[in-house]
């Protein structure tokens, strides 16, 4: 897991563009600009050059009242990160999430966090989670961290890693797959199996939901099939 040098930020300015990009991602809905700097504890007049400069690179647009709102370039982007494990991995989390009727998704370890690349919830249900691909939490919390963390020896584990959590990975370890619950997603419970693509940091391919019919075991198999049909096409 690379160390990172600084804990302050390279660069100040990139890094306040990117937060601007975070707080549009987490609104999931247009912001003003006045909205944005307070959010970002800027200056209205710093935040509107960060966007106008966000903007000649198409990563955000700007209503005709001046809301603004994530790009399609951001699209393109997104698209080039593992392109090949997740054009591998979308027929498969399709066919599983429709097969399970629960949100299929795919993490990846960065740093310390998890972070959904692709994510997929099934054709014929009122109760999927929206999984927003990007989306991040600690490799500590959720079946998909434990699922991660199973696949890394103990000295590349993050901080925070209690006696409980360590017996949890064990656990998962040896059987195959991890199970959560209530720690994400508040009331939801996940199970999720490994993913271990050589040349890569660890994944995990993963199933979210309220309740269900199936057992832990039986949601882990049809993942498991899943994930090895992924690592088969790759």
């Amino acid at each position: 897991m690379p160390a990172r040098q600084d804990a302050s930020p390279a660069s100040q300015t990139l890094s306040r563009g990117i937060r601007l990009l975070e707080e549009l991602a987490d609104a999931r809905a247009p912001l003003s600009i006045d909205d944005l700097a307070a959010r970002v504890e800027l200056h209205r007049s710093v935040a509107y050059r960060l966007l106008r400069t966000l903007e000649d690179h198409g990563l955000v647009t700007r209503d005709a009242a001046g809301a603004v709102r994530l790009g399609t370039g951001l699209a393109a982007l997104a698209a080039g990160v593992a392109a090949d494990l997740q054009a591998e991995a979308l027929p498969e989390l399709t066919a599983a999430a429709n097969d399970l009727g629960m949100t299929c998704f795919l993490v990846a370890l960065d740093h310390d966090e998890c972070v959904t690349l692709v994510s997929v919830e099934p054709r014929h249900t009122v109760t999927a989670v929206a999984q927003r691909p990007g989306s991040r939490h600690p490799v500590t919390r959720g079946a998909p961290g434990r699922a991660i963390l199973a696949q890394l020896p103990p000295r590349r584990w993050p901080d925070g890693v209690d006696a409980r959590l360590a017996s949890d990975v064990a656990d998962a370890a040896e059987r195959g797959w991890a199970t959560s619950h209530d720690e994400v997603i508040p009331t939801f419970r996940a199970v999720a199996v490994p993913l271990a693509v050589r040349g890569r940091e660890p994944a995990a391919v993963a199933a979210v939901h309220v309740a269900t019919d199936l057992d832990d075991a039986a949601i882990a198999a049809r993942l498991e099939a899943a994930a090895s049909a992924i690592l088969g096409a790759l």
